[in-house]
């Protein structure tokens, strides 16, 4: 009987392995939407001191570069229907952020409170409180 519990375990194991072997198939816009989350994140966090918040933006930025760029020239993404992919373009100046800071000559930063109908100076004028 410990034999089989032994060849049970072992099976049992190989296939947990197995699963969690297989990757996850993110794709572009998925990929460049997780990084614009992280960047939005540390934009907006509170834990982090000025200098550590530009560093972090700097290196955001880079990868969102890139990352808005394979999007644009995913060609697999043309014809889909998908919510996220409709969203994604539908919201142009939101999703593609980098790009659309450049063009309108702006901090990423900038752009994005702009985009959602905030300013610097309100932000700055913010008080954190309880509602």
């Amino acid at each position: 009987m410990t034999n089989l519990k032994r060849v049970l375990a072992g099976t049992a194991t190989a296939i947990v392995l197995t699963a969690l072997a297989v990757p996850a198939n993110a794709g572009t816009l998925e990929n460049m939407e997780r990084e614009r989350a992280i960047m939005i994140e540390t934009l907006l966090s509170g834990d982090i001191d000025n200098n550590q918040r530009q560093g972090r933006m700097e290196i955001a930025r880079t990868r969102l570069v890139d990352l808005e760029r394979q999007v644009l020239r995913d060609k697999s993404l043309i014809g889909k229907n998908r919510p996220l992919v409709r969203a994604a373009f539908d919201n142009y100046d939101l999703t593609f952020v980098v790009h659309a800071s450049v063009e309108k000559n702006r901090s990423v930063a900038d752009h994005w409170l702009s985009e959602i109908g905030l300013s610097t100076q309100a932000v700055m004028n913010a008080r954190t409180g309880r509602r």
